[in-house]
């Protein structure tokens, strides 16, 4: 995807999607789709990268789990923060780390950029 912030409604929309093939159930999906919008956000507008870089998406499902990874060629790892009452912004990461099952983020092969993921158990529908 375009680094963007329109972005995040497409990948939102191709999340879900993939949900309804891979039959998730429709918590699961919506709490993943607020997780992605955060992290594709974060890419396009935190990023720094140059005009013309992508954010990549890729979603796996395996042993009742799902796993969304994003990618961007920013520089440097994100780092949670704790937001002041009055602040606009801030709150992003805090609000994956308690949706999440589990997160984390790890520098892109070749040294250009990063991954966060985010992963949720227990996921597909009965």
């Amino acid at each position: 995807m375009p680094r963007h912030p329109r972005s995040a409604r497409r990948a939102r929309g191709y999340l879900r999607d993939l949900a309804e093939v891979w039959q998730l159930q429709a918590e699961a999906t919506e709490t993943a789709v607020l997780i992605l919008s955060e992290l594709t956000a974060n890419a396009c507008v935190h990023a720094r990268a140059p005009r013309g870089r992508y954010v990549r998406m890729r979603c796996l499902l395996y042993e009742e789990r799902l796993r969304v990874e994003v990618a961007d060629a920013g520089s440097g790892m994100p780092v949670p923060r704790v937001a002041g009452v009055d602040d606009e912004g801030g709150r992003g990461l805090a609000l994956v780390a308690a949706l999440a099952d589990e997160w984390g983020a790890y520098p892109r092969p070749y040294g250009i950029g990063k991954v966060v993921w985010f992963e949720l158990k227990n996921c597909l529908a009965p």
